[in-house]
C-alpha cells in the first residue's frame, strides 16, 4: 500500500534561482529551453513569491552572467548534427526548437551549408547508401533512400548524386575545391 504524495510547496523567487543555477550547472542549454523548464516547474509547484514570476528575465540574466551562450550552444549542436550526417534545413530545424533566435541562427549557417556535402557523404555511408553500398540498389529501394537523405535535411541535388553513384566509387569526385567554386 502506497501512501499518498504530500504536494510540493508552491515556489518563491530564490527557489526559482536555484532552480535555474541547478538546470545550467547540468545541461548545456539555450535561453528558450531555460526559460520554459522554469514556466513547467511553475506550472507544476505554484507560485508563492512575491509579484509575477519572471522566467524570462531569469533567463537572461543567467545568459549576462555567461552561464547560458545560446551563440556557443547552437554552435556545438550543429557541428554534432552535422557530424551525424544531418543536412541544412534539419540543422536549421533542430536550433529553432532549441530556441535560438535568428541572429544567432544566421551565424551557424554558413559553417552548416560549408559542410552540407561532407554531411550527405556522412549519412550515406552510415545508412549504406549509393557508393556505401553492397550492391547496386533497385529503382524502389533508391526512392527510399532519396526520400530518407530528403528527411535528413539534404537537398536534392546531393542526394540523387550520392543515391546514383556505384558501389565502391570514390566520393572524392562530389567534392568541388573552394578556389573551383567561381
Amino acid at each position: 500500500m502506497t501512501r499518498p504524495r504530500r504536494p510540493l510547496p508552491p515556489l518563491n523567487a530564490a527557489d526559482l534561482e536555484r532552480f535555474a543555477l541547478r538546470y545550467v550547472e547540468r545541461y548545456a542549454t539555450t535561453r528558450g529551453k531555460l526559460a520554459d523548464y522554469l514556466r513547467r516547474k511553475l506550472r507544476e509547484r505554484g507560485w508563492e513569491g512575491e509579484g509575477t514570476p519572471d522566467p524570462v528575465g531569469l533567463a537572461q540574466r543567467m545568459a549576462d552572467l555567461g552561464y547560458v551562450n545560446d551563440r556557443l550552444f547552437a554552435e556545438s549542436k550543429a557541428t554534432a548534427l552535422v557530424r551525424r550526417g544531418l543536412g541544412a534545413r534539419r540543422v536549421d530545424q533542430a536550433l529553432r526548437h532549441a530556441g535560438i533566435d535568428r541572429e544567432d541562427l544566421d551565424a551557424v549557417a554558413p559553417a552548416v551549408a560549408e559542410d552540407s556535402l561532407a554531411s550527405a557523404v556522412a549519412f550515406a555511408r552510415r545508412r549504406r547508401i549509393g557508393p556505401f553500398a553492397q550492391e547496386a540498389a533497385a529503382r524502389p529501394v533508391q526512392e527510399k533512400q532519396l526520400a530518407a537523405m530528403l528527411r535528413a535535411g539534404h537537398s536534392m541535388e546531393i542526394a540523387r548524386k550520392i543515391i546514383r553513384m556505384a558501389p565502391g566509387e570514390d566520393t572524392e569526385g562530389l567534392f568541388v575545391p573552394t578556389w573551383d567554386r567561381f
